[in-house]
């Protein structure tokens, strides 16, 4: 019990540390980028900073009001845990948008916009890898998924943006709103590779005439674990076994001249893995 006491503590602080520096990083991107080129890259700070261009608004401010009364309203469809780290992130990262002693880097609107998304990108990564989120658009489709089953949670986000990018380029000029959907597309891809790891696994499944000659060479010669999976064929119904491999992207060429040959008539489908954890690979006391 005392060492799973202390490895839950040191999960938590590793939880708390990743949100504190996603805030910090995803703040900046504001004050740095966004903002002084008038991007508005979606969601509650998106308006906010359409709101700071019309009206000289603090950003960070008026992101936070907005998000109290979706905290009031949809905390009861979070958990506990994750409501509260929510919280923290959602505060520490909307003041941090005003607070922040950060200069502006440059005021060319594409490069704002590129590396605003990228750095965005990377502080809501971390931010979701500690078990949190900033608020905002994340919360509002959340709750509209609850009630409304058949409308996904990623649907409703991107219906959100749009409406704020589609608002700054009536409120602020079109090109404003074109930059936006480039900062919306850079932090979308860089939080998929903070969130998912930046290595990358593929998942290999082998059909061959030759299963045990090809396992053995694929065990011995990669050093990965292996897994034979029954399955039939669909044509003349026969059995016909499926190996299947996690392996590296450095080691898929390796794999595949093994294969060859071993079968040249062998069938191979090789898929993106994610999140691969247990032997071999990623640590289950690396993963929070």
């Amino acid at each position: 019990m005392k060492i799973r006491s202390i490895f839950l503590r040191n999960e938590r602080m590793i939880a708390y540390l990743q949100i504190v520096i996603g805030c910090v990083l995803g703040a900046a991107a504001y004050p740095m980028f966004l903002v002084p080129n008038a991007i508005a890259p979606g969601g509650l700070t998106g308006i906010a900073t359409i709101l700071n261009v019309l009206f000289k608004t603090p950003v960070g401010t008026v992101s936070l009001l907005m998000n109290i009364p979706l905290f009031i309203i949809g905390y009861r469809s979070m958990g506990h845990v994750f409501a509260f780290r929510s919280l923290v992130a959602t505060i520490l990262f909307s003041l941090l948008i005003d607070w922040l002693p950060v200069p502006v880097v440059t005021s060319n609107t594409l490069l704002g916009s590129l590396f605003g998304g990228i750095l965005m990108g990377v502080g809501l990564g971390l931010i979701l890898r500690g078990g949190a989120t900033s608020g905002g658009s994340d919360m509002v489709a959340r709750m509209v998924h609850m009630h409304f089953q058949h409308i996904s949670v990623g649907a409703f986000l991107f219906f959100i943006d749009f409406c704020v990018v589609l608002a700054a380029g009536f409120c602020i000029n079109a090109e404003s709103a074109l930059y936006a959907f480039i900062s919306i597309y850079a932090a979308s891809r860089v939080i998929d590779m903070v969130v998912q790891g930046f290595d990358r696994q593929k998942a290999c499944y082998i059909i061959t005439a030759y299963t045990e000659t090809v396992k053995n060479r694929l065990m011995s010669e990669l050093g990965r674990g292996m897994t034979i999976l029954s399955a039939h064929g669909g044509y003349k119904g026969e059995e016909r076994p499926v190996l299947l491999c996690i392996v590296s992207a450095q080691e898929v060429s390796r794999l595949k001249t093994v294969v060859q040959m071993e079968d040249e008539r062998a069938f191979v489908f090789i898929t993106d893995a994610y999140e691969v954890l247990g032997e071999g690979f990623r640590d289950w006391k690396e993963h929070v």
